[in-house]
């Protein structure tokens, strides 16, 4: 045994009692003789602790810690993301990536509670989330040692993972004609692995955690109207309810209608192109709405710059920055900008469309008298010609000096 691995005498492994960890925590204890503790977070996908402590133990854990983080992920996570409308690439809403700083916060204060050496997570050597784990645990204490099985154990491919849990006798769901690899939280959720990774192949119905093929979905179109204030959503249906509550039901409705399925090709932080799939409905239903409120109540100028510091924000925290000055100044700024985004948007949800009908807010920018083309209209037509004149002369100075090139 090297002698970096004597130096751990206790590990709290970040645990989702997937393939992964589940093996992952048998291997620890074979290869550097210490004691495991698994943290496992709630952060909505519906876990039952009974059955996770009875696999972690059986696997060779010490004990297990759950922790619900539901509420914690809601405030401090999700709804700045939200207020941003983050989205990486302009599709994917990040519930991986906004979940993974708080499993770091909890996996590090855990460790400090049981007096362990080190941390460890189950993220492969070349994704995402190695790096936004071992980069966030860093930035709340450089003093722990982090490892990661993934990264230096001796099995090349998931069949083999599950031929090792075969042999220990630990129970996995992945089998070898269902290899997919599932993360999921109130957020949304990621799938990859077998059939995925070719670009060119749909995804099969089996691939999806909650969604039907939408041409088995009801015929019938659900309208939805959401109502926020300061850019926070607090009403669903004109009933009042709490942000994470409004998460929860809009997750269902949402799965329901099939909305919020992404495909695409992304860049990882390590700089491949990846096939990611994912399922995100409240996401996707949230963000659509929470653009419209915007666009009612937020002036051009704001809303426009707002949107390339969206695409800023939703790198930093794609990359693993969550922990970073800059995310959190973004996040400053994108607060001060909600203190009008008050008011309804209402939704037509129908076979994967997500649907703005409507809007209203008490801070409206909109002037019928300003925009309509009938009787009513209160705009200065007779403004116009001056205003081109000022706005294009940049053109014509340009225009003229080309000519004299020649």
């Amino acid at each position: 045994m090297s002698p970096a691995k004597k130096d751990v005498k206790k590990v709290v492994l970040a645990y989702s009692g997937g393939l992964d960890t589940s093996v992952i925590v048998r291997w620890l204890v074979e290869n550097y003789k210490c004691e495991v503790v698994c943290f496992t977070a709630d952060m909505g996908h519906e876990i039952d602790p009974k059955i996770l402590k009875t696999k972690a133990i059986n696997s060779g854990a010490k004990k297990i810690v759950v922790k619900d983080l539901r509420s914690e992920f809601v405030q401090d996570f999700i709804l700045p993301a939200l207020k941003a409308n983050a989205l990486y690439e302009g599709q994917y809403p990040m519930a991986t990536s906004l979940g993974r700083p708080l499993i770091a916060k909890w996996l590090v204060e855990v460790a400090h509670q049981e007096g362990a050496d080190a941390v460890a997570h189950g993220c492969t050597g070349k994704g995402n989330d190695q790096v936004r784990m071992d980069v966030a645990t860093r930035a709340l204490d450089p003093r722990l040692k982090i490892i990661a099985p993934l990264r230096e154990w001796e099995f090349k491919t998931r069949d083999e993972e599950i031929e090792y849990a075969k042999k220990h006798k630990i129970p996995v769901h992945a089998t070898k004609k269902n290899p997919y690899s599932v993360d999921s939280n109130l957020w949304g959720a990621s799938i990859e692995c077998g059939v995925l990774e070719d670009p060119w192949t749909e995804p099969p119905a089996d691939a999806y955690l909650d969604m039907k093929p939408l041409d088995t979905l009801n015929d019938k179109p659900e309208y939805v109207t959401i109502g926020f204030h300061k850019g926070v959503p607090v009403r669903l249906n004109d009933k009042k309810m709490t942000a994470l509550a409004i998460i929860e039901k809009l997750k269902t409705i949402g799965i329901k209608h099939g909305i919020g399925r992404i495909d695409m090709v992304e860049n990882r932080v390590v700089g491949i192109k990846s096939r990611e799939t994912y399922e995100a409905p409240a996401a996707t239903i949230l963000i659509t709405a929470h653009k419209a409120m915007e666009s009612l109540t937020l002036d051009r100028e704001t809303m426009h710059y707002k949107e390339l510091l969206s695409s800023k924000f939703s790198e930093l925290v794609y990359y693993g920055l969550w922990y970073s000055p800059l995310r959190e100044a973004l996040a400053a700024f994108f607060d001060k900008t909600q203190e009008t985004v008050t008011g309804d948007v209402r939704l037509k949800l129908y076979r994967g469309n997500c649907i703005v009908v409507g809007r209203r807010s008490p801070y409206s920018l909109y002037q019928l008298n300003l925009a309509t083309y009938d009787i009513g209209d209160k705009f200065d037509h007779s403004a116009a010609e001056g205003f081109i004149e000022i706005f294009g002369l940049p053109s014509r100075v340009i225009a003229a000096v080309n000519k004299l090139k020649g």
